[in-house]
């Protein structure tokens, strides 16, 4: 997610002096600086000094290790702190960081690392409104940002846009299979279904978000959507979905209250 930022804020016009990268991975380092430009060192303290953005891209159960290092150097010019690691939440965070540090919670998805992402952020009462405007124009280089009110609406988030492009892709991997069986070459059914898939979301996007009426456009009376719409909801597919949701939600709060514990 690190590399999905850096490269859609090169897109948008952010010069790769006007970034730095910490990253302890050697091969990683070589590599955001070929491919980017952008200088990164191993030394989290030198890619933070003087920074008024910070953003933490680690894996969660590693976000206490690298936080709490720099508490000294965060103390000296309070940047703003956004992060990304899945279910560490605010409270969490702001002990690691010290006192007086900012910090707001970000949930992009995988789509971003083509600028197409869909990113969930949640900001406390104490960050204001310039912080939050210039955490926003940094994130909308990943796609589009959604602000959530309380935090742990971004547990819901996660269950429909982070883990929502596997639900997808799921879809279309069935379809292909079932495309097959029917009759299909494989990999044409393969192809079909990933470009269906591609062209539907684009549909999704550039309209004015009507899903339903989207979905009523494809679906003639009597034809062939409109029986495969009835088998599906047959299935009680709807039913399904919310479960799927509902799950991926609570798996979502359990992780968190395990990371805070």
């Amino acid at each position: 997610m690190g590399r999905a930022l850096i490269g859609g804020l090169l897109r948008s016009g952010m010069r790769p002096e006007q970034l730095s990268a910490g990253e302890s991975e050697a091969a990683t380092r070589a590599a955001v600086l070929q491919d980017f430009g952008v200088s990164a060192t191993d030394d989290n303290r030198t890619a933070v000094a003087g920074a008024s953005i910070v953003v933490l891209a680690v894996k969660p159960q590693d976000v206490a290790a690298v936080l709490q290092p720099l508490a000294d150097v965060f103390a000296a010019n309070r940047p703003l702190l956004i992060s990304v690691a899945a279910g560490v939440r605010v409270a969490a965070l702001e002990s690691w960081c010290g006192a007086g540090v900012p910090v707001m919670r970000a949930m992009p998805n995988r789509p971003a690392r083509v600028g197409a992402g869909a990113t969930g952020v949640y900001a406390p009462p104490a960050v204001g409104q310039e912080q939050r405007a210039a955490a926003e124009r940094v994130l909308q280089a990943l796609g589009e940002v959604f602000w959530v009110e309380a935090e742990e609406l971004l547990d819901v988030v996660t269950a429909l846009s982070g883990s929502g492009p596997a639900y997808f892709f799921l879809l279309a991997e069935l379809m292909a299979e079932a495309g097959t069986q029917l009759g299909l070459e494989s990999a044409m059914a393969h192809r079909l279904a990933a470009a269906t898939l591609y062209g539907s979301g684009l549909l999704a996007r550039s309209g004015d978000g009507d899903l339903a009426r989207l979905r009523r456009e494809v679906t003639s009376t009597g034809g062939t959507t409109e029986a495969a719409l009835r088998t599906l909801e047959a299935a009680d597919l709807r039913a399904t979905v919310r479960a799927a949701l509902a799950a991926a939600t609570q798996r979502g709060r359990e992780l968190a209250a395990m990371r805070a514990g």
